[in-house]
């Protein structure tokens, strides 16, 4: 097994982290970003920006996507499915068929 070297980075806000890839997401800004509430407040960061990179900010945004097509997002796995689905139903929207 091999252990991957982790470079310091420092962000445009000045936040020092450590990462063993070319990501230059900041943890710290990213957690700074993630919402309180409603359904982006649900999912993980990777699946969040997968959705808010695709203009998807609203339940009724979402309900235009089948289950497919979010899957084949960058940073969208099966994993969140459930949640949306569920937000989605509680408001009494569903995917595309």
């Amino acid at each position: 097994m091999t252990i991957s070297e982790k470079n310091l980075k420092i962000c445009s806000k000045g936040h020092k982290f450590y990462k063993s890839t070319d990501c230059p997401t900041c943890p710290a800004c990213e957690q700074e970003r993630k919402p309180t509430n409603g359904f982006l407040s649900l999912l993980s960061a990777p699946a969040r920006r997968a959705l808010e990179h695709n203009g998807i900010t609203s339940l009724q945004q979402l309900s235009a996507y089948s289950e497919k097509e979010i899957l084949q997002f960058h940073g969208m796995g099966p994993a969140s499915l459930p949640k949306l689905r569920t937000a989605l139903e509680e408001a009494g929207l569903s995917f595309k068929n």
